[in-house]
Order: structure tokens, then sequence, then C-alpha cells
């Protein structure tokens, strides 16, 4: 029965968690989505820098959430004190488990789950991140080629072989 009790948990906590990264990331990407727009060519290296920085903050505060709700949890059915469900909290989802505050022999399989399921969102936002920057990498060197690549429209070329055309003049 305790197994069942304790598999019936982690089940609800881990939907739980899924749903919530999940409504995060989506918030987060429609968030950032006018950022990289078609007509957004560059942003710069401080506008850059700052969304970046902005993402980190929600990914952090998202991560906090899940934290929050395992703590929940854990402060409903193991600990007395929220600061012992928090902190066991934190160190079973950063996968840290310093082992001075353990969990109750009938809910000991739940900080197992906790750190697979940390390790599983901080790796999903870490490559949310990634895909991110890569982004903004490549369409800081694709303005770059376009500043240093000549138009090739025709009428461009038009008026480049007018102006070389009236230097030779000049000769």
């Amino acid at each position: 029965m305790t197994f069942a009790r304790q598999a019936g948990a982690a089940v609800v906590l881990v939907t739980l968690t899924l749903s919530l990264q999940c409504a995060g990331m989506a918030a987060v990407i429609a968030w950032a989505r006018p950022r990289f727009a078609p007509h957004v060519l560059r942003l710069g290296a401080i506008r850059s820098a700052m969304l970046v920085m902005r993402l980190m903050t929600a990914f952090i505060g998202l991560h906090v959430l899940e934290i929050l709700l395992w703590a929940g949890f854990y402060r409903w059915l193991c600990f007395p004190l929220w600061e012992s469900s928090f902190y066991f909290s934190t160190s079973s989802y950063a996968t840290v488990g310093y082992g001075d505050v353990v969990l109750p022999q009938a809910w000991r399989t739940l900080g197992p789950v906790e750190s697979i399921l940390g390790v599983l969102m901080c790796g999903l936002s870490a490559s949310f991140l990634f895909a991110i920057v890569s982004r903004l990498v490549d369409r800081e060197a694709r303005f770059s080629r376009e500043l240093a690549e000549p138009p090739t429209d025709f009428e461009s070329l038009s008026a480049n072989s007018y102006l070389s055309g009236r230097k030779r003049e000049d000769r």
C-alpha cells in the first residue's frame, strides 16, 4: 500500500510539474516571439543580453515555482516546517542531495523522482536558452554579411554602373 501511495503521489506531482513547465515555456515563447519577427534584423549586443537575462530570470522563476510545488507537498505530508520542506525540495531538484534532511520512510522514493525531474526541466530550459542564443548569433552574422556584401538587385546594379561610368569619365 505504501508504494502505491508513493507512486500515485509521484504521478500527480510529475504531471503538475510538467504542466507548469509546459505552460511556462509556452508563455516565454509567446513573449519572446515578437523579438524574432522577420522584420527585426538585429537586436544589438545590449538588447540581446537583456533578452537572454529576461529569459534566464523567467526560467529561474519557473523552476522556483516547481520547487515550491514539491515543497508544498513535503510540507503537507512529510515535514513540520516550510524551511525544511523548501530546503529538501531545492536540494533534490538541483540533485545536490546533501542528506542532512531526509524524507520519512513512507515517502523516500519521491526524492529521486524530483531529482530526475529537476535534471530534465533544467535541461529543457538550458536547451531553450541555447536555441535562443544560437538564433541571436545567426541573426548577427546574417546582418554583418548583408552589410559586407554589395546589393544585387537591378536598381542597385544600375546605379553602381552609372556611378562607375561617371568615375571613368572623370579620369
